[in-house]
């Protein structure tokens, strides 16, 4: 007898992935809790996808243990899967059907007929939807497109929803508000499992975050720990210039548009580079001085992957 209570959200126990020579997982070791929004993060290649695949029963492991709210994916797969949503990279979908047709025919292959209706409504209003449900999916938008798979995953009020790169290529506003939509599921107990390549969204959202390189968890924490580890902080300039001295250039972080971002490993380097700033004649417009944040986390941990 399972204790929902006690039970792991997701409990992963040394899982290996193997396709031929290629080492894809390499022992992961992970325990997420019922009702966290936690934090997979990684470069390409570094195995997320894979064990996303893992935890959906698409892929089986070469070696290792997977279970979902306590089913095992394996041995108990449709119990796992019922507890599941997952949210795919790719814009994969029917094309004959129109969007509320796809929503409920999704919901029937979990067992969930026309008494779903009112959760099918409430997901379509949340997400934007209404106005494009009676459409055909082949019609729809890339960014209302991603909406209709965003709902075609919680169908089943599944209690642990993977989000693969949700917002890839979408516009602010949908951003803003499956943000919002999703933060009300996870207040409402749902566990949030989150990859994504927008790292701010991650130091927003995620208690804890596992960053992976080469199919290892190289970080495992709360986000304010691994904040905390790096003491270093960002130089935030704009400029009356469109590039920066040549001595200033290994300190860049990022820039565009006259605003650059300089990594600073200590205090004196803020005269230094105000002094090449002076060299060049280039006026300074505005200064900021702000903490490292999850992007200077990831970067010192997985960046040369």
């Amino acid at each position: 007898m399972i204790d929902k209570k006690l039970t792991p959200a997701v409990k992963i126990e040394k899982i290996h992935k193997s396709f031929g020579q290629l080492h894809a997982l390499n022992g992961i070791d992970l325990t997420i809790k019922q009702g966290e929004f936690f934090g997979l993060l990684g470069p390409n290649g570094a195995g997320k996808s894979t064990l996303i695949n893992i935890l959906a029963g698409l892929l089986k492991p070469t070696y290792g243990q997977v279970s979902i709210m306590g089913h095992d994916v394996i041995n108990a797969y449709q119990a796992a899967r019922m507890s599941l949503g997952v949210v795919p990279q790719e814009l994969v979908f029917d094309p004959f059907f129109n969007v509320r047709e796809m929503l409920r025919f999704q919901a029937g292959y979990f067992g969930r007929g026309r008494e779903n209706d009112v959760w099918v409504d409430e997901v379509i209003e949340n997400l934007g939807l209404t106005d494009k449900a009676h459409t055909n999916m082949r019609k729809l938008s890339g960014g209302m497109k991603r909406r209709a798979l965003i709902a075609q995953a919680l169908v089943h009020k599944p209690p642990v929803i993977v989000l693969d790169e949700p917002t890839a290529g979408v516009d602010v506003e949908l951003r803003q508000m499956l943000w919002a939509f999703i933060k009300k599921l996870n207040n409402d107990g749902h566990t949030i499992i989150l990859t994504t390549h927008y790292l701010e969204e991650a130091e927003t959202l995620c208690e804890r975050v596992a960053m992976m390189k080469q199919g290892k968890i190289v970080a495992l924490d709360t986000t304010a720990n691994l904040l905390s580890k790096l003491p270093g902080k960002n130089l935030r300039l704009s400029i009356g210039s469109a590039s920066l001295p040549i001595a200033l250039l290994p300190m860049l972080k990022h820039g565009e548009n006259g605003v650059f971002t300089l990594a600073l490993t200590e205090l004196s380097q803020v005269e230094f580079a105000l002094s090449e700033l002076r060299k060049s004649h280039i006026l300074v417009e505005d200064m900021q001085l702000i903490e490292a944040d999850l992007e200077d986390v990831f970067m010192s941990l997985v960046g040369g992957a």
